[in-house]
């Protein structure tokens, strides 16, 4: 794959990801096998809760960008295709994963996977935005991976989760793909993939800014009457 090793030649060597999060090592590292590779990843971020540490947000940017500059020699349209749909079916797997096995799980002490907070956060989400939780939880790092789990221990209606987890599942694939591919054709972000990639990082986790700004500003009314 010559184009990616191109491009990362004249990257700047900003080194403030570790390669198993920088997406472009990532892809780098899986040579030609770089779009399984990359579905792989977003099936798991999406479905198996573990995976809640993977760039799922800055690797579909990135992926869309190597699309862009020909490094990863595949249609755009194929790949958001193989993306959404990689993303959906790890939504379906994580509700039966969080259906079946949930309960049990989330009822054991913290751990270092499994951390409380994580799903505490989750719950409050899902509380607050209801069945369109799943198609917002999308843009937000953690939560997108927890809260298939949980609506699958909270045994939501599966007619509803799958329907909102397709249109989530696209919105989010092919607005970053997308995203990635466009501006892939601007040569200071072409040749500045990691500095792009932390941006993404940093913009995904402004809802949970939000919401942590909103919740603490309800308290002090809260408190105050």
């Amino acid at each position: 794959m010559p184009a990616i090793v191109d491009a990362a030649a004249n990257t700047p060597a900003l080194a403030l990801l570790p390669d198993w999060l920088d997406p472009e090592h990532i892809i780098q590292s899986m040579g030609p096998f770089a779009l399984i590779g990359v579905c792989l990843i977003i099936f798991a971020e999406c479905g198996l809760l573990i995976g809640f540490f993977l760039p799922g947000d800055s690797l579909l940017f990135v992926t869309g960008l190597f699309v862009a500059t020909g490094a990863i020699d595949t249609p755009i349209w194929l790949v958001c295709v193989l993306l959404a749909v990689c993303a959906f079916v790890g939504n379906v797997t994580g509700y039966w994963i969080g259906r079946k096995v949930g309960p049990s799980m989330f009822n054991k002490p913290d751990s270092k996977l499994f951390k409380k907070e994580h799903v505490d956060k989750t719950h409050e989400f899902f509380e607050k935005y209801g069945a369109r939780a799943i198609i917002l939880a999308r843009f937000v790092p953690i939560v997108r991976t927890f809260i298939t789990a949980v609506a699958g221990v909270a045994q939501m209606d599966q007619k509803k989760f799958f329907s909102y987890s397709a249109v989530g599942g696209i919105a989010w694939t092919v607005s970053m793909t997308v995203l990635g591919f466009f501006l892939g054709n601007i040569p200071w972000i072409r040749n500045n993939l990691e500095a792009m990639a932390i941006l993404i990082v940093l913009v995904s986790v402004v809802p949970i800014i939000i919401e942590y700004l909103k919740s603490r500003r309800e308290k002090a009314r809260g408190a105050a009457s």
